[in-house]
């Protein structure tokens, strides 16, 4: 799962991304405001962990800005701000949930955990397709209960395909899904990964469709 880190204190997003990473998140971080929008509009990401006072502009005018763009990512107060008007006001302009510093790193996983469940559904939740069950929590996926090996990109290629079964997924959307915290993919190391995993998986009773002109579906049922 994808989080932005949007932090200006290096100290404490240094400590955020190693332990959040030891979760098996991935983590991308921006010390400033306008960093996070850039960041927002050329990445996708599935949950943002959003300070208040940031050295550019204030937290709750990015994230009102966020919200006018009709952008649905789930937004994580963190911040020192700790009246009852702040967290109202961080409520009211969209945030999904709010949390105070200084706080317990248990908490602050807990909560993203909870977050991440609600607003992805499938999160924390074992996923099955044909022969295959994900169990994104453990970044594991296994055929007939026994795991199976694959490279990082490969995994995260088929774990989004998982947890869109039955839906078609653009080319776009898992280039910017691979390249959330990494260097941007191309069109033909996409089609790679795709090759690979459709020999690394037929006779699963799954099958990789390419719909043409929109992009790929796994679907149950059937075998490459």
């Amino acid at each position: 799962m994808t989080i932005l880190l949007v932090e200006d204190d290096t100290v404490l997003a240094d400590g955020l991304i190693h332990a959040l990473s030891q979760s098996g998140y991935r983590v991308t971080w921006a010390a400033t405001g306008i960093g996070a929008e850039e960041l927002v509009q050329s990445r996708s990401f599935e949950l943002a962990v959003l300070d208040l006072g940031l050295p550019d502009m204030d937290g709750l005018d990015w994230l009102r800005r966020l919200r006018e763009r009709r952008i649905l990512l789930p937004v994580l107060i963190l911040t020192a701000r700790d009246g009852m008007r702040d967290r109202i006001e961080g409520i009211r302009q969209g945030a999904d949930d709010y949390m105070v510093k200084p706080f317990a790193l248990q908490e602050l996983e807990a909560r993203i955990h909870a977050l991440m469940r609600r607003c992805h559904g499938a999160f924390g939740c074992s996923t099955t397709v044909g022969r295959l069950t994900l169990e994104a929590q453990f970044r594991r996926i296994s055929a007939d209960g026994e795991p199976i090996e694959l490279t990082a990109r490969d995994y995260r290629v088929l774990e989004i395909l998982m947890q869109q079964a039955g839906k078609v997924v653009a080319k776009e959307r898992i280039g910017r899904l691979l390249s959330a915290d990494d260097e941007t993919q191309t069109d033909n190391a996409i089609d790679i990964y795709l090759y690979r995993l459709r020999k690394r998986i037929g006779g699963y009773g799954v099958a990789i469709r390419t719909v043409r002109g929109l992009g790929y579906l796994l679907e149950a049922g059937t075998d490459e």
